[in-house]
């Protein structure tokens, strides 16, 4: 298939760099100061597991036009949710009628924006369950486990896509699945204050508590509204929280069997905020904060940990200034 990753960063890099490698006529629709270091030494992709893959630069298209969509079968949208409606524009301008769109985006509301402004055309919601963070110029390491899942339609899109290194199923309950990422999601905020890796995070008790909290507050909120919730993990997401109180050495044991995580990795949140980056703090805690108005249930988790975030992005903060 002819696809274009349109908003390529560091999921659509990491995606895009096996697709490429599957067989798929890949480009890459990014910023230059992304797709300078690929010109120059290729994409290299690697993960928790030893995968290592080098994309060459002349086995992948590299664009920072948008009129390189005229040429697609698939577009993979990637960019941040505050970007999908200039991204929708230029796919309405430029992709022919038969394309269809897939997005594999953080939170609710990208694929009901693209589906707002791409009426006619096939567009499909997604989840990617993965964490990806840049190592060096041109190189993306994937830190956590994780199969992704689209939205089922016609036509088996999940199986051209899918290879053994980037497994990919299809779903006829993808809002649940969606939901269900959302509310591990959450933690990327959580993550982002406190400084600490991932792995780290989750070995402190005290923080594992403010994550089951936070899980918990957004559940009820879910139940509230009538959105069912589908598990990301083994379990079912109602005994998420649970698990997360136990005392470290029982979860240490129990949480190994559901998750692979890389003992560096970080979440998106944390990446963008060190950098100075927009977040995507309004379509995880903002979504739930906007439907526990809805339902008129309060979240004051939620609120607080968004406004935390605000503040830190506007005045940088230090690891040691915030506390469970």
């Amino acid at each position: 298939m002819k696809l274009v990753i349109a908003g390529a960063g560091s999921i659509g890099c990491y995606c895009g760099a096996l697709l490429a490698d599957a067989g798929h006529e890949v480009t890459l629709l990014g910023r230059a100061r992304v797709l300078g270091p690929i010109r120059q030494q290729g994409l290299t992709v690697t993960d928790y597991s030893g995968l290592h893959r080098t994309v060459l630069a002349n086995s992948i298209i590299l664009s920072e036009d948008p009129a390189c969509l005229r040429s697609a079968d698939l577009v993979i949208v990637t960019v941040k949710s505050g970007a999908t409606a200039e991204m929708a524009e230029l796919i309405k301008v430029h992709t022919p009628a038969h394309a269809s769109v897939l997005s594999w985006q953080n939170g609710m509301e990208n694929a009901r924006t693209l589906r707002t402004i791409l009426t006619d055309r096939d567009v499909r919601a997604g989840m990617v369950p993965f964490n990806v963070v840049p190592t060096d110029p041109g190189t993306y390491h994937r830190a956590t486990s994780g199969e992704i899942v689209i939205q089922a339609g016609s036509g088996d899109l999940a199986g051209q896509l899918s290879s053994p290194d980037l497994p990919i199923t299809a779903s006829d309950q993808i809002e649940a699945v969606q939901w269900g990422k959302l509310v591990i999601n959450l933690n990327n905020a959580l993550n982002a204050l406190s400084g600490l890796t991932l792995l780290n995070q989750l070995m402190d008790r005290t923080w594992r508590r403010l994550m089951a909290d936070q899980m918990s507050e957004a559940l009820t909120v879910l139940k509230a509204a009538g959105h069912p919730v589908a598990s990301t993990t083994p379990l079912p997401a109602w005994i998420t929280p649970h698990i997360l109180r136990l005392p470290t050495p029982l979860f240490s044991r129990i949480a190994a069997r559901m998750l692979t995580i890389d003992p560096s990795a970080r979440t998106s949140m944390a990446y963008d905020l060190m950098a100075g980056r927009p977040t995507e703090i309004d379509s995880l805690q903002g979504e739930i904060r906007r439907l526990g108005q809805q339902v008129g249930l309060p979240t004051p988790i939620c609120s607080r940990v968004a406004e935390l975030i605000r503040q830190a992005s506007e005045t940088p903060m230090f690891p040691d200034q915030i506390r469970p």
